[in-house]
């Protein structure tokens, strides 16, 4: 079986993406092979941090590895908050200091028109991979739904009137942008697996 690092310490998607995997690989986090540290996400792109992020753990450990990072891209704000989607209202930003922000700046605005963008990094033997997810869909005038995090509960896909925060993990995975690139990056590691 490979062992494969995926660049997080989220123990939720590290098991998603296990569980969509099946066989052939074993996908750990940081905290499984000891890294603690903090990776500073610098690049100006969704591309350039997935990048600095995977760059990072093959440098130090000389392991096969991926990096994730996501972004809500809003028409009307110039595809804002995009790179900076975690730390839009400031560096240690909670999700609904985010939310009220884009709210605030969207008030009285009539273009609602967003995408939600990820963007995976694989280094595999020292070769880089990319593999690109969107959904596009429409900012809520307010919040609405418990679950979920970040902007879920203000982000409306196209083709329901829900928010991702008020729908099952079930189906927002089956639809959702991380899903989409995720789907790309396991058809690319089940091909190295033949």
């Amino acid at each position: 079986m490979q062992e494969l690092i995926f660049v997080s310490t989220n123990k939720g998607k590290i098991n998603e993406i296990n569980q969509l995997l099946k066989e052939g690989f074993n996908v750990k986090g940081l905290h499984d092979i000891g890294h603690f540290g903090e990776i500073e996400e610098t690049g100006s792109t969704l591309q350039e941090n997935a990048l600095i992020k995977a760059q990072t753990i093959n440098d130090v450990f000389k392991i096969n590895c991926f990096a994730d990072d996501s972004g809500l891209m809003i028409e009307s704000l110039n595809n804002q908050p995009g790179v900076k989607s975690a730390r839009f209202a400031g560096e240690k930003a909670t999700d609904d200091a985010n939310i009220n922000k884009v709210l605030n700046l969207m008030e009285g605005v009539e273009n609602r028109k967003a995408s939600f963008n990820t963007v995976i990094c694989l280094i595999w033997n020292n070769v880089n991979y990319y593999f690109e997810g969107k959904i596009e869909g429409n900012i809520a005038k307010q919040p609405s739904g418990e679950k979920g995090f970040g902007y879920d509960p203000i982000f409306v896909p196209n083709g329901f009137d829900v928010s991702f925060a008020q729908m099952t993990n079930e189906e927002k995975n089956k639809i959702s942008h991380r899903k989409i690139a995720v789907q790309k990056l396991i058809n690319q590691l089940i091909s190295f697996a033949k």
